[in-house]
């Protein structure tokens, strides 16, 4: 059973940044891909980044391409999503969670608790 928790969230000025961490316990994280996910109040959970297990294959929303970063470090056990140059519509609670690879498979196996961002005009 892998846990995840995530960190680094808080009130930030529009333009501002954040670095969110998700650290890792119970298992190995380069045994899976991570994304990160978020949903604002009244919204549903939409996906924001994801990162192949070696961290060689990025993947971004178009909502925030060119602003955040995904990123790992496998010998840390801990994913790391970079945002840049934030708005208020950015504010959310940020998850991230693991899977293990499997062709054709979507669903994510493990979340984290979320964090909560929230970007002020």
């Amino acid at each position: 059973q892998v846990q995840l928790v995530e960190s680094g969230g808080g009130l930030v000025q529009a333009g501002g940044s954040l670095r969110l961490a998700c650290a890792a316990s119970g298992g190995t994280l380069s045994s899976y891909a991570m994304g990160w996910f978020r949903q604002a109040p009244g919204k549903e959970r939409e996906f924001v980044s994801d990162i192949t297990r070696s961290g060689d294959s990025t993947n971004y929303a178009g909502s925030v391409k060119g602003r955040f970063t995904i990123s790992r470090d496998n010998a840390k056990n801990t994913g790391y999503l970079l945002m840049n140059s934030l708005k208020p519509e950015d504010t959310a609670v940020y998850y991230c969670a693991v899977k293990v690879v499997r062709r054709g498979k979507l669903e994510y196996d493990y979340w984290g608790q979320g964090t909560q961002v929230t970007v002020s005009s």
